[in-house]
């Protein structure tokens, strides 16, 4: 199971994940200059728009009041005429107003139609901008997805073998998915609504301070509506995403081992646990939803107080001459879009909130620690196969060892059989060999050369495998042999599938060694595929040889044809075979017993048994035969 951080601690993290998640657009920077550009010409003019249909209904207005004045009449005489008729006398000191002129349609006109042109380019320039930033978004993703493909390629195998399989799919996939849907939707609206909020702000402060003041209210109260709700919100998303990896876990477990859950009578149990992980998914996302959800509504509410508050002393600044009718008229829609950039903003903050978890998960794999190329080692190419293991000790954890003072030797062509209960530390060998794991003491050499002075490129060449856990892939046999050997040709391949019995079978097929095996390598049975996989490991022509339980899931109709092939395999090597049938390395030439990670018998099978110690007591039980 995936090692997660404590929800609360994430969420801590938010605005550190936002900053390195807007630092992956720093290799963007003219795509994302332009994109600024465009929404912030389109966002300028949109906030430009409602002053120019403002004056345009003081012209309509004091078109009005000039057509209710006598001619010839000065502004101020009208003024004072209106006072004593009634309350305009304010409202015409305000305006510009000529007594008698009557309406200037002409004037009113070219104002609508500049304010209709404003709308347009603002239309134009926005959409340009949301165009090019959903390509940048894209392009940014598609590089995170690669790189996070990539890290998997060079995490350690301790990694992998901490991490459920379906997690790791589920920050590959579903993380990544909520990532770029939320940038795509959001990004552009996170750039206008900026901008916006700064101009409105500084338009509203030009045309009234005293109803800017009203506006900027309720920033702090959006800011105790955001700290009241959006960081429990946070907390919520990120319990949300992390029980979604472990449903997925759950569910690729469930698939890969559908059969043996169905013969062996899981399906209650797994059923059980798929509720209880879909449970608390639903649980945390309806948590996530509610607390988030409440975010839009809270603001909105706040809102439409502002709007009231303005319409309210906007009227009394009109009817006291402070200002004009325009100005309240684009006022009250400067301070509509103040409260809808908050209202945007507060509903991003919830999709925001569940993007950054998300966007937390996918940086913690790409945290992961990786092994560490070795540039500074020599080129090295074993060609004897001689291995040692000298005092060797190792320990998955601190408070167990698994490993202790373990010394073996395998001399060139020499075949090694490591037999004993489970948990004895068998495998363990072979992850310590490989360098999949490092010995915490002690030194392993291949050919006089410590295994941690080699590169793990030039370690691993010479070395082939044949696991009982068989790797293929969706494609021809004849790829899924070449696999890893690209210098392999047909004849190359074709020789290895004689040598190992694959022709035995695919002789029989139409397409032959073109023949292709499905995604989950069910069309062939697991005998063949054991076949090819030595037919794998020929075409690699290895020194040394490792077979761990490779004949242990093996059907009985093919186990000869399989012990033939490795027999075949195995000479000139040297090998290390790893098996729980001790029918299956009766003619190894050293047998290593090896009990709670040490090595307490070696020799060869008819000493052991004589000696009445623990390999014989495996046999006489007889030990992993069915």
């Amino acid at each position: 199971m995936s090692e997660e951080t404590p929800p609360n601690e994430k969420s801590a993290h938010f605005w550190a994940t936002v900053k390195r998640f807007v630092g992956e657009f720093r290799p963007h920077r003219t795509p994302m200059v332009i994109t600024v550009i465009t929404l912030f010409v389109g966002t300028v003019l949109t906030i430009a728009a409602p002053y120019v249909f403002g004056l345009a209904t003081d012209a309509v207005f004091a078109g009005y009041l000039s057509m209710t004045t006598a001619a010839g009449q000065h502004a101020e005489e009208a003024a004072q005429a209106r006072d004593q008729q009634s309350s305009l006398g304010p409202i015409i000191d305000t305006m510009d107003v000529v007594p008698g002129a009557g309406m200037d349609f002409g004037l009113i006109g070219k104002l609508v139609l500049v304010g209709v042109a404003v709308y347009v380019l603002s239309s134009l320039f926005t959409f340009i901008g949301g165009r090019v930033s959903i390509r940048v978004v894209n392009i940014v993703m598609s590089d995170m997805r690669a790189r996070v493909e990539a890290k998997l390629h060079r995490v350690p195998l301790s990694y992998a073998d901490r991490q459920r399989k379906g997690d790791v799919l589920s920050r590959l996939n579903n993380d990544l998915d909520n990532v770029t849907q939320v940038a795509n939707e959001n990004l552009q609206q996170i750039i206008t609504g900026l901008i916006s909020f700064f101009g409105v702000l500084a338009v509203m402060f030009t045309l009234s301070w005293q109803l800017a003041l009203i506006a900027v209210a309720s920033i702090p109260i959006t800011g105790v509506i955001f700290a009241l709700i959006g960081v429990p919100s946070q907390r919520q998303f990120s319990r949300q995403w992390a029980a979604t990896g472990e449903l997925n876990a759950h569910v690729e477990e469930s698939i890969t081992g559908i059969a043996l859950l169905r013969v062996h009578g899981g399906l209650p149990a797994a059923r059980t646990e798929f509720e209880k992980s879909n449970r608390e998914v639903y649980a945390a996302s309806l948590r996530a939803q509610i607390l988030s959800g409440s975010i839009m509504p809270s603001m909105t509410f706040v809102s439409n107080l502002v709007f009231v508050a303005i319409a309210i002393v906007g009227a009394a600044l009109v009817a006291g001459g402070a200002i004009t009718l325009g100005i309240v008229q684009a006022f009250v829609w400067y301070s509509r879009q103040f409260s809808q950039t908050f209202g945007q903003l507060g509903g991003m903050a919830s999709r925001l909130q569940s993007a950054a978890a998300s966007a937390e998960r996918v940086y913690e794999l790409l945290d992961a620690p990786e092994e560490t190329p070795q540039t500074d080692v020599e080129p090295f190419a074993p060609s004897h196969g001689k291995i040692e293991f000298s005092a060797v000790g190792f320990s998955y954890s601190p408070d167990e060892e698994l490993i202790s003072d373990l010394t073996l030797t395998a001399q060139p062509g020499q075949t090694i059989a490591v037999v004993g209960p489970t948990g004895a530390g068998k495998t363990t060998i072979v992850n310590l060999l490989m360098r999949f794991y490092d010995a915490d003491s002690g030194s392993i050499r291949i050919d006089g050369r410590d295994v941690r002075n080699m590169s793990r490129a030039d370690l691993r060449r010479p070395i082939g495998m044949v696991l009982q856990d068989t790797w293929l892939f969706e494609g021809s046999i004849r790829d899924n042999i070449a696999y890893g050997n690209d210098r392999a040709d047909s004849s190359a391949i074709e020789a290895a599938a004689q040598a190992a019995y694959v022709d035995r079978f695919t002789s029989q097929l139409p397409d032959g060694l073109d023949s292709m095996i499905t995604e989950t390598a069910d069309n062939i049975s697991a005998g063949q595929r054991q076949l090819i996989t030595i037919a794998r490991a020929f075409v690699s022509e290895p020194t040394i040889l490792i077979l761990d339980e490779a004949t242990s899931n093996v059907d009985t109709r093919t186990e000869v044809l399989v012990q033939e092939a490795m027999n075949r395999l195995r000479a000139g090597r040297t090998s290390i075979v790893i098996a729980h049938r001790l029918s299956t390395i009766r003619n190894a030439d050293v047998i290593v017993v090896m009990d709670k990670g040490s090595i307490v018998e070696q020799g060869a099978h008819d000493d052991l048994i004589a000696a009445g110690g623990l390999y014989a007591s495996l046999h006489a039980a007889g030990f992993g035969e069915e």
